[in-house]
């Protein structure tokens, strides 16, 4: 077998006789807050890097709030010198950029696998807890979808405008499920599916979602969960930037429109074990509702990972299809966590609450978190929603009583990692601080 350093440098060759025109590329990696960091380097410093040379990138650079700012975190950010810490590249993801206006290259770079990996770095937790699932002879198997809106480019007063019809140039402001939609809209969604599909990424099934310029996008099942958030990942930032060369704007805001249904995340999963065979369905299915009960339990102490934001604390309980509370049931929507119809070699649940902006990376941690959980403490679910509409537990929906439910739940530390849970939940509070720090113009018009 060839050495990692021999595969990287043979995927950096070969991506530059691929591509002899691109001078630089992008090395990006995903901080706490759900966006991209990272540097631009010469292609020919890649291939170095590939090689064995170092790539040290400042620790804090994960720490980074909503608005890109840093907040003092323990030691972190101001009195710890602000230190590199060592990132490898991830094989694989050296792919082409084709919304830039020049020629340039993309590559996922990460602290896990290095020798000292960044305990609170998103990927860093999803690995570890892979890792330990791993070690107990349980292999997940993960396919994401995510929902997007479409605006038009330009903003009116700052505020978001609906796409134009490419056919009749009107606003397309209804809400529908049409599959017409995707025909008006076919050049921007075909270049988003080619241009994910060019990143690596298993694209499936492309949907018009309810509401206005609103669509939702499905991956493929994959059987490398890292692989699997890895692919939302790029799938927001490619999506993002093909929009902007067809005259749109992409975004995966919880809740852009308040009389409009919200972008979800939802995480379909389901748990093998070493020979193939689903364990949820094991014993006429009783595994699947240990599984469910510990998702339950730990979902109102995950919710700063599920609704990062005061955005997507907004989706709760809206329109359509957000659940209210921490509920489950067979084939039923308004639940949190879904099961969906299947025969028992593809049991699987369906984990519904996650905002589009969520970090896909922790969310998928936390769902796995979860089944964990439930697979370890044997319990039997509340009722599903099939059998009582009104079955449910509550779940914060205030970002800092949801800050104080994870912090001080100590499975959510032990599982999660109690380093990472004390520096999340104080970057999301720092967030909840920022943004209570500007006057609106609501205010002026109630109390001025």
């Amino acid at each position: 077998m060839k050495s990692p350093s021999a595969t990287l440098l043979a995927e950096v060759r070969t991506f530059r006789q691929n591509h002899p025109d691109v001078r630089y590329v992008d090395l990006i990696a995903l901080d706490i807050a759900g966006h991209f960091y990272g540097k631009r380097y010469p292609v020919d410093m890649l291939e170095k890097i590939a090689a064995g040379s170092p790539l040290k990138l400042p620790q804090n650079a994960v720490l980074l709030g909503a608005q890109g700012g840093l907040f003092k975190i323990g030691d972190y950010c101001f009195n710890d010198g602000d230190p590199d810490a060592n990132r490898r590249l991830v094989p694989g993801t050296l792919k082409p950029v084709s919304w830039e206006s020049q020629p340039l290259g993309q590559m996922l770079i990460t602290s896990d696998g290095t020798e000292a990996p960044i305990e609170f770095e998103p990927r860093e937790v999803l690995a570890n807890v892979l890792e330990r699932l791993r070690l107990k002879g349980i292999h997940p198997v993960v396919a994401f979808e995510l929902e997007f809106y479409l605006f038009d480019k330009k903003l009116d007063n700052g505020l978001p405008q609906f796409p134009r019809d490419p056919l009749s140039d009107d606003a397309d402001d209804q809400p529908t499920l049409h599959i017409d939609r995707l025909s008006r809209f076919a050049d921007v969604l075909d270049d988003m599916a080619q241009t994910a599909t060019a990143q690596g990424i298993d694209i499936t099934v492309i949907t018009a979602e309810i509401g206005p310029g609103q669509f939702e996008i499905n991956f493929g099942h994959c059987d490398d969960g890292l692989r699997a958030a890895d692919w939302a990942a790029l799938f927001c930032r490619s999506t993002r930037g093909v929009a902007l060369k067809h005259g749109y704007r992409a975004s995966f805001m919880a809740k852009p429109y308040l009389q409009f249904p919200g972008s979800g995340m939802h995480v379909h999963v389901s748990l093998y074990d070493g020979a193939g065979n689903n364990l949820l369905a094991a014993h006429q299915q009783q595994p699947l509702r240990h599984a469910v009960a510990g998702c339950l339990a730990l979902l109102p102490h995950c919710m700063p990972i599920f609704a990062p934001n005061h955005n997507a604390l907004r989706r709760l309980g809206g329109t359509v299809n957000a659940a209210t509370r921490a509920s489950w049931g067979f084939e039923d929507r308004d639940a949190c966590v879904r099961i969906p119809e299947s025969d028992p070699r593809n049991l699987r649940i369906e984990h519904r609450l996650a905002s589009a902006d969520a970090n896909p990376y922790l969310v998928l941690a936390a769902i796995l978190a979860g089944l964990e959980h439930g697979l370890e403490a044997r319990q039997d679910p509340i009722a599903p929603l099939n059998e009582d509409r009104s079955s449910g537990t509550d779940f914060p929906v205030e970002m800092l009583d949801a800050v104080r439910a994870m912090q001080h739940q100590q499975v959510v530390r032990d599982k999660l990692g109690a380093e990472f849970v004390d520096v999340y939940c104080e970057n999301k509070r720092q967030d909840h601080l920022a943004f209570q720090q500007e006057i609106h113009a609501r205010e002026y018009r109630w109390f001025l």
